[in-house]
């Protein structure tokens, strides 16, 4: 696992290029010996964003406690304990960060026992800075790329409808102004945020947004949609598991908990969250630590927490279905995301934004509107939002032209009478398009499948 490679300089006396992580990392040095404590703390101190040193395995435990780490720097013979039985051992309770052992001894069965423990890279000594910092950067590259793997997977699963809208927030009405003039006061700030509204109305751009105007925003923005993850796989997903933990857990697995370490965790539809999950949830907002599923440890945890739903909370206090502590803890400061009916001409720039990118990424040329097509834009109201103005756009791009009527149903002529009920109409005249299939329905409406199963249960009884 050692490597003797010195990154190249771009320059004679110019710093080696270590990576982008380097900087931002978290350190912790153990070794008994003051000499090479020093001379780590001297190579790291200036680099790092955090160091800090142990002088045997004990005090690293109540560091470990304490705080979280990125790196590990471990030496391997240590009174009373060798590094690689305190890795072991704190591989068994939940520990995560990347272990980098230093070791006199280059022998295959030293190698082997660090892979075992979990060792991520071991240096021989003696050793030159730029071996130390070479290995750090080398594990602080495959950590990180596993862990932007992770959250992509999640952000394509919750926010490929947005995709085109991560930089900012479209629109030049009133609402959606006062809507950034909050942003820009809550961003700054450490508050947990909780952002409401109707579905497809574009809160995870919201959530991106404070995300990218915090003193967060190099770290990661990791999305979960609490809906879209099967009630007993969540609090794997969200803590993580030890090895052993459960049938199947062969290995440690981080949560998302630990993969949005710095930055900001959204969690949508929160609404959805098992109530059992919510007390285990609340406890991590109360003391800043996480458990992962079969661990002793608890894991500190150093993340802004930004939540939304589309549901009703207080009435889902009232209901039992979401807890009231929970409610009040994460209802400190609430962003309301209007519905596109409420933002005068947005529909427009929407439009005008989704037929650019959309022609791009399709390779369709874009589709020409006149007056009668933006009256029609217009007078619709949109029930599912941008995330439907999103698809209606594509399926004209691929017709070649804009449909006569919204949704290939309800004609603009017809939609008289309260929002409710053309939207009821709509979503009826939708369902009996596709032959009852709702989560066909929900698909091209650009709503929830369980939005539609409620509604249907409202209206039918």
């Amino acid at each position: 696992m050692q490597h003797d490679m010195i990154p190249k300089t771009k320059a004679k006396g110019q710093e080696p290029d270590f990576g982008p992580w380097l900087a931002k990392a978290s350190v912790l040095i153990i070794d008994d010996e003051p000499g090479m404590r020093n001379f780590l703390m001297r190579t790291l101190e200036t680099r790092c964003a955090f160091v800090d040193e142990a002088a045997d395995t004990a005090e690293a435990t109540r560091k470990l406690d304490e705080r979280h780490f990125d790196i590990v720097i471990l030496d391997n013979i240590m009174p009373k304990k060798t590094g690689l039985e305190w890795l072991a051992e704190q591989r068994a309770v939940g520990f995560y960060a990347d272990a980098i052992l230093m070791t006199a001894y280059a022998d295959l069965d030293t190698a082997i026992q660090a892979i075992r423990a979990g060792a991520a890279d071991f240096v021989l000594k003696p050793f030159r800075s730029n071996q130390i910092l070479n290995a750090i950067s080398r594990a602080l590259d495959r950590s990180n790329l596993q862990r932007e793997n992770s959250a992509l997977k999640y952000q394509l699963r919750t926010a490929a409808d947005h995709i085109f809208l991560r930089d900012r927030l479209v629109g030049s009405s009133a609402t959606i102004q006062q809507t950034r003039d909050m942003i820009s006061r809550v961003a700054p700030l450490p508050t947990s945020v909780l952002l409401t509204g109707e579905s497809g109305t574009g809160k995870e751009v919201l959530a991106h947004s404070i995300h990218d105007l915090s003193d967060r925003a190099s770290k990661p923005f990791v999305p979960v949609n609490c809906a879209a993850i099967p009630a007993d796989m969540l609090e794997t997903e969200l803590f993580g598991h030890v090895k052993g933990a459960f049938t199947g857990a062969d290995t440690r697995r981080e949560g998302l908990f630990l993969h949005a370490q710095g930055g900001t965790l959204f969690l949508d539809e929160i609404g959805e969250m098992p109530v059992p999950l919510q007390s285990k949830l609340l406890r991590v907002l109360e003391d800043r630590k996480v458990r992962p599923v079969g661990a002793e440890r608890e894991v500190p945890i150093d993340i802004r927490f930004i939540f939304a739903t589309n549901a009703d909370l207080a009435a889902d206090v009232e209901k039992g279905r979401f807890r009231a502590d929970l409610f009040y803890r994460i209802n400190v400061m609430q962003i309301y995301l209007a519905p596109l009916r409420d933002r005068d001409q947005d529909v427009l720039e929407l439009c005008e934004l989704f037929m650019h990118k959309l022609s791009q990424q399709l390779g369709m040329p874009p589709v020409a509107m006149d007056d009668s097509v933006r009256s029609m834009l217009l007078s619709y109201h949109w029930p599912g939002n941008v995330r439907e103005l999103r698809n209606f756009i594509e399926r004209s791009l691929i017709l070649g032209r804009f449909p006569l009527d919204l949704k290939g149903s309800v004609p603009l002529q017809s939609s008289s009478g309260t929002l409710e009920e053309v939207e009821r109409r709509h979503i009826l005249a939708v369902l009996s398009d596709v032959s009852g299939n709702r989560d066909e329905a929900s698909r091209r409406l650009g709503i929830s499948r369980k939005t539609i199963d409620r509604k249907m249960s409202f209206w039918h009884g």
